[in-house]
């Protein structure tokens, strides 16, 4: 049984007793930032939910970002949201080419880093990384890239998205960052 039953726009973490709550939080964070009919929802892994968005996963980080700045009070179960550009059964095969595809839009003379988050599965941490960065004919930076692939496995299905490296919302390391600000 799948744990994303859908195709999601966005994957977003909570602690594990705060799913519920992440779930109502993002929901009313979508609709402040212009999506009429989000569709949020518990994923079967604790302190994981998942979005649909009418917005697309970038331009929903991008709000989303947005309103953390303008009321970060309103973000008090979410830690991060995460962009989901495609989604894929988990087999390497399918989790390759489509970050392979997806990784197109990486100009030639920027650098990427795989980011890899994986939940019930059996797949390699080093498998995954290794076949997927091979194939993106880039300059890896593990330190400061200008990209991210990411890939998000859970269960038999891979969220797969390629992001600047802004495009992974952390809601604690911006929040911090505005408090330092004094914001």
């Amino acid at each position: 049984m799948s744990a994303l039953i859908n195709t999601p726009d966005l994957l977003a973490t909570s602690d594990i007793w705060s799913t519920s709550a992440a779930c109502s939080e993002l929901w009313m964070i979508l609709r402040a930032v212009g999506d009429e009919t989000p569709r949020v929802y518990r994923t079967r892994v604790k302190g994981l939910v998942a979005a649909e968005t009418s917005l697309g996963p970038l331009e929903a980080i991008r709000r989303i970002r947005g309103e953390l700045h303008e009321r970060p009070e309103s973000f008090k179960s979410l830690l991060r949201i995460i962009p989901v550009e495609a989604t894929v059964p988990t087999e390497l095969a399918e989790i390759v080419e489509t970050a392979l595809r997806l990784a197109e839009k990486i100009p030639g003379d920027e650098s990427f880093r795989v980011t890899l988050e994986k939940r019930r599965t059996k797949l390699r941490s080093r498998e995954v990384i290794d076949a997927v960065a091979e194939k993106i004919d880039r300059k890896v930076d593990l330190g400061d890239p200008d990209w991210v692939v990411l890939v998000e496995i859970v269960g038999k299905r891979t969220g797969i998205a390629v992001v600047p490296r802004d495009g992974i919302l952390s809601v604690q390391k911006e929040r911090a960052q505005l408090a330092s600000k004094g914001k």
